[in-house]
């Protein structure tokens, strides 16, 4: 049985909406403080500095020490030291790039670096085709398979990685979730609140089948699925699945069998 917890933030948390919290994920995160009981937020994020995304999280609420809490901006310079990049993704992303030493560079650069936003153009696709083509790294943020915005669902960077994967035939890395080495920095996290944990000692609980709970499962993780972000219903992801152990709730709350709230 899993003693410690891995949380996705975006759509198990706070919604895709109004990102505001979830039924009863303020609750929840003050019983596991109350126990003692070692959990780690694992987000996504790349649109806001690591400190103001947290600032805004704590401002809704949530409260955590800043060894429970993990973003691909806090890994980024292991894998990619500041270099030029041709990087893609929403302007609040490339502000945070600029911001951290890294410069645009769309003739030679040294990677693609992905992030996400919703309305990518064909020009910006054949743009990382090329360039990867001409030998710059690939590179995601993350691996989210969809990106849910106002209602409605985007590729996510993972789904565009594969694609460029494939028209160019280049392999790719990932910095955040669901790459080994993110888990594993999450891992040593969880570590400093309890010695001894490892990976089958831990449940990750997320709204992305695909872009986290697979990944993390593949390292021996327990695995929950909730229903409150990208994915609508369980049989939209019935065949993935298939004899796979996945605990499945409406959203984390119910997981954890706590009282709903309203929300705002």
């Amino acid at each position: 049985m899993p003693v410690a917890h891995m949380l996705d933030v975006q759509g198990t948390l706070i919604d895709d909406r109004k990102r505001l919290p979830i039924g009863s994920s303020v609750k929840l995160l003050e019983k596991f403080n109350e126990e003692g009981h070692p959990y780690i937020l694992v987000t996504n994020n790349t649109k806001l500095e690591s400190g103001e995304f947290k600032s805004y999280l704590r401002s809704l609420g949530f409260m955590f020490d800043d060894n429970q809490y993990l973003d691909p901006l806090m890994v980024l310079d292991r894998l990619l030291p500041p270099a030029p990049v041709a990087a893609y993704g929403s302007q609040p992303f490339l502000k945070v790039l600029e911001k951290r030493g890294y410069r645009l560079d769309f003739e030679r650069p040294e990677a693609v670096l992905i992030g996400i936003k919703e309305n990518f153009t064909n020009e910006e696709y054949a743009q990382m085709i090329e360039l990867v083509l001409g030998g710059a790294k690939l590179i995601g943020m993350h691996e989210t398979s969809i990106y849910s915005k106002n209602g409605r669902r985007y590729p996510g960077v993972g789904a565009i990685l594969k694609m460029v994967s494939f028209a160019t035939g280049a392999e790719y890395e990932v910095v955040g979730k669901p790459s080994p080495s993110f888990f594993k920095e999450a891992l040593r996290l969880l570590q400093k609140q309890r010695n001894g944990l490892d990976f089958k000692d831990v449940e990750i609980v997320s709204d992305d089948l695909v872009g986290d709970l697979m990944g993390a499962m593949e390292l021996g993780m327990h695995a929950a699925l909730v229903l409150s972000g990208k994915i609508a219903s369980v049989e939209e992801v019935k065949p993935l699945l298939e004899n796979k152990t996945v605990r499945v709730a409406s959203d984390i709350g119910t997981l954890f069998n706590m009282k709903r709230e309203k929300t705002a």
